[in-house]
């Protein structure tokens, strides 16, 4: 009986020796952390900054791409309606060049035709040849009445007229051709101008019949 007490009691004391020491390591190890917890946040904080400095940096790159390809776009637009509109201009220049070889041919069809010359054979030929030029873009320009445009037309006669107001085109000795807006020859016609003093003769007949009108 007093042995197994004895033993009892010698138990206790090393399971509160091995208490304590769990209680120690426990200690140490809260410290530990304690100890190391400042220093991850630190490195977390640290790891944070740094990601944020390149998503920043990644972004820039992004914004500098995009202009630089947006910049390549509009450079490539422009070059493509460069090279259109270069291709419209030599197309034009070498069409006005072929075109204008057979102004004399269109004036002879246009001679026959004011003079009921242009029947049978002839006139088919004419018609087809007409029909294909203006395919080609050329228009006929020049209308007997319309006011005169050195940009437009070429006076080869002129004279005097109380029947005009301004230089007008009387006469449309030749018809003037063009193409797009690329004039291949004006038109050749004979212009009228308003009568010099004009204006104040008839206003001086008005005024003396005006005169004699108050004197009866």
């Amino acid at each position: 009986m007093t042995t197994e007490e004895t033993q009892g009691d010698a138990k206790e004391p090393r399971a509160a020796s091995g208490k304590a020491g769990d209680e120690k390591s426990d200690s140490k190890a809260a410290g530990k952390a304690a100890a190391e917890a400042p220093a991850a946040e630190e490195k977390a904080d640290a790891k944070g900054g740094k990601g944020a400095d390149e998503a920043s940096e990644l972004r820039k790159q992004l914004a500098e791409r995009t202009a630089d390809l947006q910049r390549l776009q509009a450079e490539y637009q422009n070059y493509r309606k460069r090279v259109e509109r270069d291709r419209v201009t030599v197309r034009e220049i070498a069409v006005a060049a072929i075109l204008e070889n057979l102004l004399p041919v269109l004036d002879d069809i246009g001679r026959a035709r004011d003079h009921d010359e242009l029947v049978g054979g002839f006139k088919s030929v004419g018609e087809s040849l007409e029909t294909v030029v203006a395919k080609l873009g050329l228009q006929q320009f020049g209308k007997q009445g319309e006011p005169f445009d050195p940009q437009l037309h070429e006076a080869l006669m002129h004279s005097y007229s109380s029947d005009v107001d301004e230089t007008t085109c009387v006469q449309i000795l030749q018809p003037g051709y063009k193409i797009g807006e690329r004039i291949i020859r004006p038109a050749r016609v004979a212009v009228a101008e308003p009568e010099p003093g004009g204006s104040s003769a008839g206003a001086a007949e008005e005024s003396d019949k005006d005169d004699v009108d108050a004197e009866d």
